[in-house]
């Protein structure tokens, strides 16, 4: 009971942050057991593999896999999601700043489902992101068992977030950060310590079932030869950014494009995976290195196993084909599917740099690893976290100042050209502003019945005016936001405005709002945010 009235204790809260890391830890371990035994009965390897066994395998099987995988997730998001699309990282972010810590239940777990098949079925995408909203369902259970705050529900978003991103990467400083630098977009310190232990308990699952082992091996020692490859590396870095630009704008151009076909054509909502997949699947057929998460193509790519016009060509196809998966509404994140094209694109970039001048360079594959740490970072608007999941994927911290020089220049290119991240230009393109900060999102979580004064009132006006104010247009629905009425105050310059309903016997006058208590309202929001931020 009193958990449910005032909130869980610190104590209390830091036991609830160790389950869920754990929790967490275990949906990442199941998801990804769940891909991999899927990839095993339909291509007979897994994700390590799948590329090798898929260019063995007959054409129109490459096609028919994926366009199957597709029209089952059609038929999964059309009958459980209002929208026919799958739930990831963009929603978290959003649930954690317009839904006090909450996601959405029903459709997170059809998501989690339908991106499981789209990864086994080779769909070009990533884990991580389906991951962490399957994470985020499970807080947003725990949240509302408690009846959670807002600040608490978001705590236990976090929590489960770093514990998702832990246990998929081996990675527990990446994923504390991860969860603040990205979903919750502070670094409050009330919140650190939960988020350290969920995070540290999703790695102890990762390591009690994978042993405590980097995800990628580098056989090839990497050096750098220090002064003289930093402005390649600064280098490196414009060219990434701009990678990772044509990756998230060829996403959004495929996104529209598939939409607009499917208007014009009229067919059904379920059938636009399927189309994806086949897709996907004919792009296979001349560039296997498409099929999957792709973590077979990202370790060629960062021990040198490619030719330099081999890397440019799948980079090429890759970002084809992850357009189509995602643009189509398959399923999967853009996590991997970044990594791969940053490791592809530092590889041909380093292949090139090392033969121009090789009495001042290192080796080709230091190029890779930063190029996999730009790409990434800038794709998730996550420099901090994305930098320490490359030193703790890869195991080789010695390289830290070349993946910081090419993250740095990267990350700042492609922010002038989007709305700070992906998932943020998703929301942006939803009309959800999150991107602009609390002080436009905030906006849209006040409604104005808050702060009407009902007639009777000591600050209503009396009923006449109220009357007069409706006659000449100075009104405003009940039912809107404090954005409207911020809106309506500005352009009318008038001082109240007459709040109405609409029922049987027509309009009603119920009230007023004063443009001061408006202004008020917004102020004491902002100073909610800010005081969760700096507690």
């Amino acid at each position: 009971m009193r958990v449910r009235k005032r909130g869980p204790g610190q104590v209390l809260f830091w036991v609830m942050a160790f389950f869920l890391g754990i929790a967490a830890g275990l949906a990442a371990l199941g998801f990804r057991a769940g891909i991999g035994a899927m990839e095993s009965l339909l291509y007979g390897a897994d994700d390590q593999n799948v590329f090798s066994a898929a260019s063995e395998m007959p054409w129109f099987l490459l096609i028919l896999i994926p366009a199957t995988g597709g029209l089952v997730v059609g038929v999964i998001l059309h009958k459980f999601t209002a929208d026919a699309r799958v739930r990831a990282v963009a929603d978290v972010i959003e649930g954690a700043a317009l839904r006090r810590g909450r996601v959405e239940f029903r459709e997170g777990l059809a998501s989690a489902a339908a991106s499981l098949i789209t990864l086994g079925s080779g769909g070009s995408s990533g884990r991580e992101g389906p991951v962490v909203h399957l994470a985020a369902t499970i807080s947003t259970w725990m949240a509302t068992r408690i009846d959670a705050s807002g600040v608490t529900g978001r705590d236990l978003l976090g929590c489960a977030v770093a514990g998702a991103v832990s246990a998929s990467f081996n990675a527990p400083l990446a994923g504390a950060i991860f969860a603040m630098e990205v979903v919750l977009r502070h670094y409050a310190l009330h919140a650190f310590a939960p988020i350290a232990i969920a995070s540290v308990m999703g790695t102890v699952v990762n390591r009690l079932y994978f042993g405590n082992v980097a995800e990628f091996t580098l056989p090839v020692f990497n050096t750098v030869a220090f002064y003289w490859e930093i402005p390649a590396f600064l280098i490196l870095g414009l060219v990434c950014g701009l990678v990772a630009l044509a990756l998230m704008r060829s996403i959004f151009w495929t996104e529209d494009l598939f939409g607009s076909v499917q208007a014009r054509l009229g067919f059904p909502r379920w059938l636009r995976p399927a189309i994806a997949g086949a897709m996907v699947g004919a792009i296979a057929i001349v560039a296997p290195q498409v099929i999957g998460i792709g973590y077979e193509v990202t370790t060629l790519a960062l021990t040198g196993q490619m030719l330099l016009t081999e890397a440019i060509l799948i980079a090429v196809a890759k970002v084809i084909a992850v357009s189509i998966t995602l643009g189509g509404r398959m399923g999967g994140g853009i996590f991997s599917p970044a990594l791969v094209v940053g490791a592809l694109t530092g590889l041909a970039f380093g292949l090139i740099a090392t033969s121009l001048i090789p009495a001042y360079s290192g080796s080709s594959t230091t190029y890779a690893l930063a190029g996999m740490g730009a790409v990434s970072a800038a794709v998730l608007g996550a420099p901090v976290s994305t930098s320490l999941i490359v030193f703790e994927l890869t195991g080789d911290w010695q390289i830290a100042i070349a993946v910081l020089a090419a993250v740095s220049t990267a990350t700042a290119v492609a922010s002038r050209f989007v709305n700070r991240s992906f998932f943020l230009s998703q929301l942006s393109r939803r009309g959800v502003p999150i991107a602009q900060g609390p002080q436009a999102y905030l906006l849209q979580l006040v409604g104005i019945m808050r702060i009407t004064q009902r007639p009777g009132s000591p600050r209503a006006l009396p009923r006449s005016v109220l009357e007069d104010l409706a006659a000449d247009g100075m009104a405003i629905d009940a039912h809107a936001l404090l954005k409207e009425a911020l809106w309506r105050f500005k352009r009318s310059g008038a001082s109240h405005l007459a709040v109405t309903t609409t029922g049987a016997d027509g309009v009603q006058v119920v009230g007023c709002i004063s443009h001061v208590e408006a202004l008020q309202a917004f102020n004491q929001a902002l100073a909610a945010i800010a005081a969760e931020e700096h507690s």
